[in-house]
């Protein structure tokens, strides 16, 4: 509904750090097209934005490496409903995982007043 958003369930990621969430790759890439298009066509990998588009529908090796550069420069926010006071919004550094949830490092649930009972999350 909103553009450069997603929303999940939240699971535990006990081998994340606490400032890393856990982004499933289709949420991923749907967050960071933009940014991925770009690095594909200024690498020349591809040679417009049709081309690029194919190979990220595709699901070609070489996005998941693009992607994976993209989003170490950009942070997402993860909100969690009802937000009730400031630490219901807080940035995470993303990093793709296997899967459709959204992993998190259990110290910081209770911030977001969350458990891992089908919670959802959104980015």
């Amino acid at each position: 509904r909103v553009d450069y958003s997603g929303r999940s369930v939240i699971v535990v990621g006990p081998s994340l750090s606490l400032h890393q969430c856990g982004l499933p790759r289709e949420i991923a890439i749907e967050l960071f097209q933009t940014f991925v298009i770009r690095s594909l066509i200024r690498r020349h990998i591809a040679s417009n934005i049709g081309v690029a588009k194919s190979k990220i529908r595709e699901k070609k090796p070489i996005v998941w490496e693009v992607l994976r550069e993209v989003m170490r420069g950009h942070p997402v926010l993860l909100n969690r409903a009802p937000t009730l006071h400031r630490l219901g919004i807080q940035a995470f550094q993303p990093v793709l995982v296997e899967g459709r949830a959204i992993c998190l490092h259990p110290l910081v649930r209770k911030g977001f007043n969350a458990d891992f009972d089908g919670d959802q999350m959104a980015v």
